[in-house]
């Protein structure tokens, strides 16, 4: 099952920060279980979240180099309060440091101004033919995947999938 966990990026600087979001609705699937009372969205879901605006960041400001963006490490993540239905989950990563294919990322995710998730995160990024060199097709395919999704939740990027 695969969850896009964003719905716009607002803000995209190349190799800084990305400021995004993820409206949440009772639409969510999730949400029916989680809970029948009190709907919430899941603590590893906003987790995910900050994961793949982290990932949207390191994509274009390695200009889609590589396919793969993997999460390695979560380090020091603190949660706040509950995101519900009808509310707007606004996400804030920035680029602390990378060493060779890992970025380190400080990412949180905010209510009205009120923290909701504060995390760290190491990411990698890689290509699947670095694990076996069949996969090559893989990556492109992804690649263009990745493109074509970005045109669509960043305006101000809408070129992406022609460079």
């Amino acid at each position: 099952m695969h969850f896009s966990l964003i719905d716009k990026i607002d803000i995209l600087i190349p190799n800084e920060r990305i400021v995004a979001t993820k409206s949440l609705s009772m639409a969510e699937e999730y949400l029916r279980d989680h809970f029948p009372n009190f709907p919430v969205m899941p603590g590893v879901l906003m987790l995910e979240a900050v994961t793949q605006a982290s990932a949207w960041l390191i994509r274009v400001s390695q200009n889609f180099a590589n396919s793969l963006i993997l999460l390695k490490e979560v380090k020091s993540v603190r949660y706040g309060k509950f995101v519900q239905p009808g509310q707007t989950l606004r996400i804030e990563s920035s680029i602390a440091k990378q060493e060779e294919n890992f970025i380190y990322v400080k990412a949180e995710g905010s209510l009205e101004e009120k923290t909701t998730l504060r995390a760290q995160l190491v990411l990698q990024s890689t290509n699947a033919a670095d694990y076996h060199s069949s996969r090559a097709f893989a990556d492109e395919k992804l690649i263009r995947y990745f493109k074509e999704n970005l045109a669509l939740l960043w305006s101000d990027y809408s070129d992406v999938i022609h460079r």
